[in-house]
């Protein structure tokens, strides 16, 4: 089969794009062997289940990378909470009591999708690649049968990124390998070349390299709605021959690609992470660690200092070895004293591992509760802690958490999973609402300021009670369900306020008039008998 002209134009493109990946290569090599040995496979190539850990002498740097990725899955999107909402943008239709319930269904269907799916042990894997690597890789796409979503982490090994204009991804090459059979299995023989199928009858799993590629597409007709003219296009490719097995496309980018950190000058759209921080260190400390563990062995088993005569070798230290010297010699078989300092050595060792830690953010996120701390200042204390990782949120909200969510959105909405939604928000956009405990703490402090708002009213109201007119207690009250993140299920929208209220009203004009007329009906009664002593008239 002739090569495709399409193909040779991607390839060259690809070849760009991994001269440019090349300078961060050797960056992750070092990052693999020392912090995530299980996902050392970069620039060496280990065969499955070697070993990977024969650079690692200390552990911190590998435990601090685990602590800080499940912190982040925990405070971002725990998969045992509600992490995120959906709101109009038009705020009056966030006043009405239906349009709510129903983005409330729907919010509650795509988290539902996110905790039945295998978003939880992919997000993660993603995390882990973030404060490893600095830049992760995600692909979203449909389970099988258009059942709901399936997520998938790639190694950063295996892509190659470009950004747009705006410096967000938005092409991502990915070069991986398969078996020919699962190849025919997903493309058909008809779109593999005459090697390969000469290869299939005599070697069906024998791996193939497969290049898949989505980025937007160009050159498509807008007016058209087939996978030849979507916004972003999906193009499998074998380069060794140099052929297209398949294009679609997709009508959003299939991939979430966060960055840690960012820096303006680097090339190639990549991010810088926690462990790029603390690789120096985490290098020292494992060659100081090998060091001090030398030097322990040879205290606890010195070397010997042996006459070169009198004694029979082999010297025997084993315990009740037996070693035998010429009768009358006065040598003796004496350990070598080194003169090691291991304290001075742990010490050292010691602050290497407190600055991994803070690379990590470990004292952040171990903030410790005193055994007098009250639940209160427990709570607080943990607020508190939320807030110092709050930086993070914003690059992880722009690149991770709204594409993603979006990018489900759009797919549940195709595989119509979604109740049909009310008349009056036909056509109405939607924005995103984070309730996540990490988003939940950054906006506790509000609600801190109100309650310390009351507090310093109070003794104020105790004076004049017309202190509390400056307050609109309707707007105090919506401000504060809506940084809470109380459901709509739970509390009424504007019309039935009113109407309650209209009710109530109503209700105590009737007790009045039914007090008024008691009233009246008791003076009526205290005068009878003065008029009936006066006139002789008989009491109605």
């Amino acid at each position: 089969m002739a090569a495709d002209d399409r193909a040779v134009a991607l390839l060259k493109r690809l070849d760009k794009l991994k001269s440019v990946r090349g300078t961060w290569e050797e960056h992750w090599q070092q990052i693999a062997d020392y912090i995530v040995p299980r996902k050392g496979n970069v620039t060496r190539k280990r065969t499955p289940g070697a070993k990977r850990m024969e650079l690692v002498y200390d552990g911190t740097a590998i435990h601090a990378a685990e602590m800080l990725s499940a912190s982040l899955h925990g405070m971002l999107t725990n998969p045992n909470l509600a992490w995120f909402e959906l709101a109009y943008m038009d705020r009056e239709y966030n006043e009405d009591d239906e349009a709510l319930e129903y983005l409330e269904k729907v919010s509650e269907i795509m988290n539902r999708e996110f905790q039945r799916s295998n978003f939880s042990e992919q997000v993660h894997e993603l995390y882990h690649d973030l404060v490893t690597f600095g830049t992760g890789v995600m692909f979203i796409t449909n389970a099988p049968e258009n059942n709901g979503v399936r997520f998938a982490t790639r190694h950063i090994s295996e892509c190659y990124v470009a950004e747009d204009e705006l410096g967000r991804i938005d092409t991502v090459y990915r070069e991986f390998k398969m078996n020919l059979r699962s190849l025919v299995r997903q493309f058909g023989e008809d779109a593999i070349g005459d090697e390969m199928r000469k290869k299939l009858a005599k070697d069906p799993y024998d791996e193939i390299t497969v290049v898949h590629i989505v980025m937007p597409r160009d050159d498509r007709d807008a007016q058209r709605i087939d996978a030849a003219n979507k916004p972003f296009a999906s193009i499998y490719i074998e380069p060794k021959q140099k052929i297209v097995l398949r294009e679609g496309g997709f009508d959003e980018f299939a991939y979430v690609c966060p960055r840690f950190l960012k820096s303006s000058s680097d090339e190639g759209g990549y991010g810088r992470s926690p462990a790029m921080t603390a690789l120096p260190d985490t290098a020292m400390i494992n060659a100081m660690s090998k060091t001090t563990i030398a030097a322990a062995q040879k205290q606890v088993d010195p070397p010997l200092m042996v006459p070169d005569y009198g004694f029979v070798l082999p010297v025997r230290t084993r315990p009740g070895g037996l070693n035998y010297y010429r009768s009358g010699s006065r040598d003796r078989i004496e350990p070598l004293n080194i003169g090691a300092n291991n304290p001075l050595g742990l010490n050292v060792e010691q602050q290497r591992r407190e600055a991994i830690r803070q690379a990590f953010y470990v004292d952040q996120l171990l903030m410790g509760n005193g055994p007098q701390m009250t639940a209160t200042e427990a709570i607080l204390k943990n607020e508190e802690k939320m807030r110092l990782m709050g930086p993070l949120m914003g690059r992880l909200q722009a690149e991770l958490l709204q594409p993603m969510i979006e990018r489900v959105y759009a797919l549940l909405q195709r595989q119509r999973q979604f109740p049909d939604p009310p008349d009056i928000i036909q056509g109405r956009s939607f924005d995103i609402e984070y309730v996540s405990p990490m988003a939940k703490a950054q906006r506790q402090t509000d609600v801190q300021s109100i309650m310390r708002l009351f507090e310093l009213l109070a003794p104020i109201a105790s004076v004049d009670a017309g202190v509390f007119d400056h307050l609109d207690v309707d707007g105090l009250v919506r401000h504060m369900l809506k940084t809470l993140s109380i459901p709509a299920s739970v509390t009424k929208g504007e019309g039935e306020v009113s109407l309650a209220r209209d009710e109530r009203a109503a209700q105590e004009e009737m007790m009045m008039q039914m007090q008024q007329a008691q009233q009246t009906a008791q003076s009526l009664g205290a005068v009878a008998p003065a008029i009936k002593a006066i006139g002789g008239v008989e009491p109605v």
